[in-house]
């Protein structure tokens, strides 16, 4: 299965994702750096810089700068990921910047319960967005 993460609320398509890998499916997410994370964009970013600047280097709280990590780690948190069943469902779910050459001719599908068009509000912010201010290019 190919999901399209363009203009999807990244908890929502993590729930369903989730559910999908823990049902036994293999699941490839596409344009993870176009996903939005809704919310205040000043607060979220803050607290993503407070967990960068969290512990020690080498044994540290590690935090990713890449789009389809923070994608990917989203997803784990919804997942028994210390479970072996979660481990593996996790296994199944890859994450992709862009989309690759060998999905481009596959079907993809998007969450209709994580579309944008279900924001009332108008405070989100794009992934892509957030790696820059985190520094990563």
């Amino acid at each position: 299965m190919i999901i399209n993460a363009e203009d999807a609320i990244v908890g929502r398509m993590a729930t369903v994702v989730a559910k999908k890998a823990l049902a036994g499916e293999e699941i490839n997410i596409v344009n993870c750096e176009k996903a939005i994370i809704t919310g205040n964009k000043r607060r979220t970013i803050e607290k993503y810089k407070q967990r960068l600047e969290r512990g020690q280097v080498g044994k540290g709280y590690y935090v990713f700068r890449k789009p389809e990590m923070i994608v990917k780690k989203i997803i784990r948190g919804m997942l028994p990921y210390k479970q072996e069943k979660g481990l593996k469902a996790f296994k199944r779910i890859k994450c992709y910047k862009g989309v690759p050459e060998e999905f481009k001719e596959g079907k993809m599908e998007k969450v209709k319960n994580a579309d944008m068009s279900r924001l009332n509000n108008y405070s989100f912010l794009t992934v892509e967005k957030l790696c820059k201010e985190l520094g990563v290019e």
